[in-house]
């Protein structure tokens, strides 16, 4: 009886193991079949679903797994199966019998090849994915110049997601490179097809391809062009849309257009994912700059964002100096960090930003003294020119001009004499503000509203359960996805 007692206890841990966990080639190839359900009843999301997956999956990808799925889904010897074989390493022998054990055990792989346009493309994905991550770029760009050569001859709206990825990566491999400007021509070529083919994801993704392929250049002008013609359609990607609005401002800034500029930035940094880090930065040193260039003190709040500390703080130092009007203290800085501002290719905003310190410098002392000579308006400035009384007196004469100050020039006696400084309330100035909140709360509330996405016959159809169990599941990865969403998409 104690032995019997003994085997039941022995046994009862078997019978209490886990499940085994899903290796990353059983992922693909339940990934492969939501493409191929995807590309059979023509339902785009389901295409869509399949690539946040494979995101999700990116970092587990390697060799000897993307070999096994290439003979799972591709027929072994064909055209496809031979080119993108040829783009993996070859793994040693051992690694691939493990493998090769592991996925017998997992999936038996079935005799029928699956000879959908989405799912080769989708192969096409995973190996450039792979690739880039292995920094092996001129395999890269091989592989993508391909997957972009026969995606101008598949004309199906269930390729549109996959391919919009491998246009952007395809960019992206040539970037690396320093071969963007040979692909231009072949961008626009793309964007006009898609633009045919009614394709508005691709037409999204390449039009902002296009134009950080001019902005990468400086090629301004040519970058408004294409965009002032570009068609007109509703974002379908917030990623897409969020890089749209970020070039855009950059756009605006250099045709010295602020106040649009300002708009498009601070709306890219606010629509932009939480875990897209570097694209915020960008957008939040360009948001600087052009608020500086307005007359406007950013926040402290902005610098002291989780994790934009380190990477604002040049900007931090450059509007106290602003902010305090010293012109010594602003050349210091523009010198130091001189390295940092060329890289983020705002030096030449900064150099405008004199004008600005110069003006902001001479509202401090028309609010701190009723009477002050021009030699120590000149001195207080900090002016380094041969005639520095005549340059303060010029400098005063435009900033009343332009109404930055209230007071008048006594040319006699070379003073500049400042006017009482009246009651703000009595003005519209607190009107005005409101009025732009106000507009700025009911953009937001007129954006999300457009943003809102029903499935189709909602109103006609009621949900069955297992209906409701797979959208919730979606809406589930989905929401994971845009958390985790890698930095590398901006």
């Amino acid at each position: 009886m104690t032995q019997d007692l003994e085997m039941k206890d022995r046994s009862t841990p078997s019978n209490s193991v886990s499940p085994p966990v899903p290796s990353t080639l059983q992922h693909l190839k339940e990934i492969a079949s939501v493409i191929e359900t995807g590309s059979y009843s023509k339902e785009v999301r389901r295409i869509a679903r399949a690539v946040r997956l494979t995101i999700a999956l990116r970092k587990k990808l390697t060799a000897s797994v993307i070999s096994s799925f290439l003979d799972h889904v591709l027929t072994p010897g064909s055209e496809p199966h031979a080119k993108l074989s040829a783009y993996l390493p070859k793994e040693d022998d051992h690694e691939m019998e493990v493998d090769a054990a592991t996925s017998a055990i997992q999936t038996p792989i079935p005799t029928a090849k699956h000879l959908l346009p989405e799912l080769e493309i989708y192969c096409y994905l995973l190996v450039l994915l792979f690739l880039i991550d292995q920094k092996k770029y001129n395999e890269a760009k091989a592989c993508s110049s391909a997957s972009v050569a026969w995606l101008k001859n598949v004309n199906r709206r269930t390729v549109d997601v996959i391919a919009s990825r491998l246009f952007f990566y395809y960019s992206y491999s040539h970037e690396l490179t320093g071969d963007l400007a040979e692909i231009r021509g072949n961008l626009l070529a793309l964007h006009r097809i898609a633009t045919l083919r009614h394709d508005e994801l691709g037409q999204e993704t390449l039009l902002n391809l296009l134009l950080r392929n001019y902005l990468h250049y400086n090629l301004y002008d040519q970058a408004e062009k294409l965009r002032s013609k570009a068609p007109r359609f509703e974002a379908h990607s917030n990623q897409q849309f969020c890089r749209y609005l970020f070039y855009l401002g950059k756009i605006r800034t250099i045709q010295l257009e602020y106040t649009d500029a300002k708009e498009s930035l601070l709306q890219a940094a606010r629509k932009a994912p939480v875990a897209a880090r570097g694209f915020r930065i960008q957008c939040n040193k360009w948001a600087i700059i052009v608020r500086l260039l307005l007359g406007e003190i950013p926040e402290r709040t902005v610098f002291m964002q989780k994790g934009m500390e380190k990477a604002l703080r040049p900007y931090f130092e450059l509007t106290n100096a602003v902010r305090i009007g010293d012109l010594e203290l602003f050349r210091n800085i523009a010198d130091k960090f001189a390295t940092t501002f060329s890289a983020d290719g705002t030096h030449n905003l900064i150099v405008r930003l004199r004008h600005n310190v110069i003006r902001t410098g001479l509202r401090n002392i028309s609010i701190s003294y009723s009477r002050i000579s021009l030699a120590d308006v000149a001195k207080k400035l900090r002016l380094d020119s041969p005639n520095p009384v005549a340059d303060a007196e010029s400098i005063v004469s435009k900033a009343i001009r332009d109404g930055a100050i209230d007071a008048t020039l006594d040319h006699a006696n070379g003073w500049m004499v400042s006017k009482e400084t009246g009651d703000i309330y009595s003005t519209n100035e607190p009107q005005l503000a409101f009025n732009s909140r106000i507009a700025f709360c009911l953009n937001m509330h007129n954006e999300a509203v457009r943003a809102l996405r029903f499935p189709p016959n909602t109103h006609k159809e009621k949900e069955s359960a297992e209906k409701r169990r797979e959208r919730q599941q979606q809406e589930q990865e989905l929401a994971k996805h845009i958390a985790e969403e890698d930095d590398d998409d901006f």
